[in-house]
């Protein structure tokens, strides 16, 4: 059985937009949002699956549920 080979699957997304820039072209992902589902769609359209903790929104996420949590929970002190 062949070893199964890791990397960081958004490196590609960055090898393809250098290869893109340096054949000329300006890409953008999500029309000049959060680039993470954009992102995302291109490695699954490559057959990799994309990891949540090179999701930056997710943390972002994370921490505003528990700052919210935080202000239900001691709002009465």
């Amino acid at each position: 059985m062949a070893e199964h080979e890791t990397y960081n699957p958004w490196t590609v997304v960055n090898v393809v937009f250098r290869h893109l820039a340096d054949q000329g072209l300006h890409p953008e992902f999500g029309e000049g949002g959060h680039p993470g589902e954009p992102a995302a769609e291109l490695l699954r359209a490559l057959g990799i699956t994309p990891t949540p903790e090179g999701d930056n929104r997710l943390g972002q996420q994370k921490r505003a549920t528990l700052a919210e949590l935080r202000r239900a929970m001691f709002e009465d002190e």
